[in-house]
């Protein structure tokens, strides 16, 4: 075996180690999700809304990291499912706004019981859950500033 050859080995790819503890971690999710009727990308959407009730799709984009694409029709599935009610802007026709109804807030109590769930679930110690928390949210910085610094041909370079 080339020494490079260990580069392209699936078990030394960061990517797939954290791509495999997302899956796993979003399994251990669906039961507890499948109580509440919902699933985890609309459970990530009612934690955004439950810390306020009312943001513009776009605003909800942003802190779910989401493009239009994959945020819209979540949306819409939610809202015909009576959890949300999409505005849109008076002022402006192209901005839609995001509001909770009561059964999207009404979610809420019986929702605080999944991280408590979930971390008994995971096996961490509270240290380990900051560290490796800290250091996800560390590298996903390093990865977003270094994708805004890259121009457009350098970023499609990368990917080939």
């Amino acid at each position: 075996m080339k020494p490079n050859d260990e580069l392209l080995k699936l078990d030394n790819q960061l990517c797939f180690a954290l791509y495999a503890c997302s899956r796993s971690l979003t399994r251990l999710y669906r039961p507890l999700l499948n109580q509440l009727g919902i699933t985890y990308p609309q459970y990530l959407v009612l934690m955004v809304l439950w810390e306020n009730t009312q943001q513009s799709v776009t605003d909800l984009g942003e802190r779910l990291l989401l493009d239009s694409g994959t945020l819209t029709p979540l949306l819409k599935r939610m809202e015909s499912c009576g959890l949300l009610e999409r505005t849109r802007s008076r002022a402006d026709e192209r901005k839609v706004f995001v509001k909770l109804t009561k059964k999207g807030k009404a979610l809420k109590t019986p929702a605080f019981a999944i991280p408590e769930q979930m971390f008994c679930q995971s096996g961490l110690t509270i240290e380990e859950f900051f560290r490796i928390k800290g250091d996800l949210e560390d590298l996903l910085k390093r990865i977003r500033k270094q994708a805004e610094t890259s121009e457009p041909d350098e970023q499609f370079e990368q990917a080939e």
